[in-house]
């Protein structure tokens, strides 16, 4: 009876869902991974099979791996200056500020912002605000536009990243703070340990799973970066800012390439499977329980 009951609540709530992910999620990844071995140009009717072709077509592709080694460089910066930044900001949030809770309401916004919006409203200000701050001021660095030299650009798509993922990560490690026992940290008082030794000794490690979430949510969103590149910069100044992801939407869609295009975006996605996956087994091997 029991096991009828259990398959009959597995259908119920269970299956919808299931099918709906392969759906949604398994049949396009096969189908994409079908799509490499063709010579599709994503208009043509007709898909001719062509082996391993368009993977040899990658490895020629000097601005792919360009582009890819950039988003590395992009992706060290962003993660590391996120969770540097979002969880100083949470430490002071959760010491019992005046205002506090504004404060968090506040820092979660820019996160509600949809990446072109915001794209386009941080290239005025690169574009125009900052210019006219220049010309006011006569500050060499904001003399010209940021989004016209390679490195300024570089900064500005960090900037505004940083500026985005951090309310979202600020919230996740609120959350860890205030799960943090009260028990714990009173005994560390009396014990003597100061603040700092407190922080690397027993507050970093009670805070590794919300460390976990947010080394993975940014590694995975800022690999994956589109939106904001796209209505930033638009890989500009000559190409200087081309995200792989980006690299891999104009090598499918505008070269009409569809076929090398989708063999980049799996080796871009077996990439940040790995380096995800590694993160996420390293440092759920440092979580402790209080």
């Amino acid at each position: 009876m029991k096991s009828k009951n259990k398959g009959k609540d597995f259908c119920m709530f269970g299956l919808p869902g299931m099918i709906c992910f392969f759906a949604v999620v398994i049949v396009p990844f096969l189908y994409g991974v079908y799509l490499t071995l063709t010579d599709w140009d994503g208009v043509a009717s007709t898909k001719n099979f062509i082996g391993l072709r368009n993977f040899a077509g990658v490895v020629k592709d000097s601005q792919f791996w360009s582009s890819l080694i950039l988003t590395f460089e992009y992706v060290i910066v962003v993660v590391l200056l996120v969770n540097v930044l979002a969880f100083a900001i949470a430490y002071l949030l959760t010491r019992g500020i005046k205002g506090q809770n504004f404060f968090r309401a506040g820092f979660f916004t820019p996160n509600l912002i949809g990446g072109i919006v915001l794209g386009y409203i941080w290239q005025f200000v690169f574009s125009r605000a900052f210019v006219s701050v220049g010309e006011s001021t006569g500050w060499s660095l904001f003399g010209i536009s940021w989004l016209s030299t390679p490195g300024k650009a570089f900064a500005a798509l960090v900037l505004v990243t940083v500026w985005q993922l951090s309310g979202y990560m600020i919230l996740i490690y609120v959350a860890g703070f205030m799960g943090l026992s009260e028990d714990v940290m009173e005994a560390a008082s009396i014990d003597g340990a100061s603040g700092w030794t407190q922080m690397t000794h027993i507050i970093m490690p009670l805070m590794m799973s919300s460390i976990t979430i947010c080394l993975f949510l940014t590694l995975s969103r800022a690999f994956m970066v589109y939106d904001v590149n796209l209505s930033l910069t638009a890989g500009g100044p000559y190409g200087t800012t081309e995200m792989a992801a980006m690299h891999v939407y104009e090598k499918a869609f505008t070269s009409r390439q569809f076929g090398v295009g989708q063999a980049e975006a799996l080796i871009l996605f077996l990439v940040v499977a790995l380096i995800s996956g590694l993160q996420v087994y390293f440092t759920k091997k440092q979580e402790v329980e209080a």
